[in-house]
C-alpha cells in the first residue's frame, strides 16, 4: 500500500486536529487549570512549540476544542431539523446531554471552569459568546420555524434568541444537577421541562397574524 504524502498545508491541519484531540481529552480528564500545554504536547507526541505554532495560550487551544464541538454538534442538528423537522429536532436536544451522561460529563464539568474563568478575564468574553452564539443561533431558528408551524407568534418583548439563551442554560443546569443528583434528573425530566418552557412561551400566546379559525390549545407539546 502506497502512503499518501500530505502537503504542508494538510500536515499542519493533521497536526492541528491531533493537538486539539489531545487537548480536550486532558480538559475533559483533569480540567482546564489542572491541564498544562506540555502535557497536551507530550499527549500528542509533539513539542510544546508545536503547540504554541499552532496556538497562541492554552485558552486559544480551549476555545479551538469548543469549536470543534460546536461544529460537530450543529452537524448532528441539521439533519434534523431539515427532515424531522424543529420540534424533534429541540426535542433530541433536550434528552440528549442526559443521554450521553458519563460520556460528557467531563466536558461539562471543565466547560463551566472555563465558563467562569472568562468571567475574571473580560478580553475572552467576546470570542466566548460568539462560539456559543454560533450553536444557539440555528436552535433560535427551530423556535422562530415551530411558532410558524404551530400558527403562532413569539410575545412582543421576548425573542427567539432569548428563548433559546434560557432554554439551553436551563438543559445545563438539569446537566450540572444531574452530576450530583442523578436520580433527580432523567431523560423524562430533561425533555419535559424543556418542552414547559417553550409552551410557557408560545402556548400562551395569540394566533400570528393571518390565522383565522376559533382560538383552540396550541401548545406545541
Amino acid at each position: 500500500m502506497v502512503a499518501v504524502r500530505l502537503s504542508r498545508a494538510e500536515r499542519r491541519e493533521q497536526t492541528r486536529q491531533e493537538l486539539l484531540t489531545a487537548a480536550e481529552a486532558c480538559f475533559v480528564t483533569r480540567g482546564f487549570h489542572a491541564s498544562s500545554v506540555e502535557e497536551v504536547a507530550e499527549r500528542a507526541g509533539y513539542t510544546k512549540g508545536a503547540v504554541y505554532s499552532n496556538f497562541t495560550a492554552k485558552e486559544d487551544l480551549f476555545f479551538a476544542v469548543y469549536e470543534r464541538r460546536v461544529e460537530q454538534a450543529l452537524i448532528e442538528v441539521a439533519p434534523g431539523l431539515r427532515q424531522a423537522g424543529p420540534e424533534h429536532a429541540l426535542d433530541w436536544l433536550a434528552t440528549s446531554m442526559i443521554e450521553r451522561r458519563d460520556r460528557d460529563d467531563g466536558w461539562l464539568a471543565v466547560f463551566i471552569e472555563f465558563w467562569a474563568h472568562v468571567l475574571r478575564h473580560p478580553e475572552l468574553r467576546d470570542r466566548f459568546a460568539a462560539i456559543h452564539a454560533s450553536f444557539l443561533e440555528p436552535l433560535a431558528d427551530a423556535v422562530r420555524q415551530l411558532a410558524d408551524d404551530r400558527g403562532l407568534a413569539l410575545p412582543s418583548d421576548v425573542t427567539a434568541s432569548q428563548v433559546v439563551l434560557a432554554w439551553n442554560a436551563m438543559e445545563v443546569g438539569l446537566g450540572l444537577e444531574r452530576l450530583t443528583q442523578p436520580q433527580m434528573v432523567d431523560v423524562v425530566v430533561a425533555r419535559r421541562i424543556g418542552w414547559l418552557l417553550l409552551d410557557a412561551v408560545l402556548g400562551t400566546t395569540q394566533p400570528s397574524a393571518g390565522n383565522d379559525g376559533p382560538p383552540q390549545d396550541r401548545r406545541i407539546r
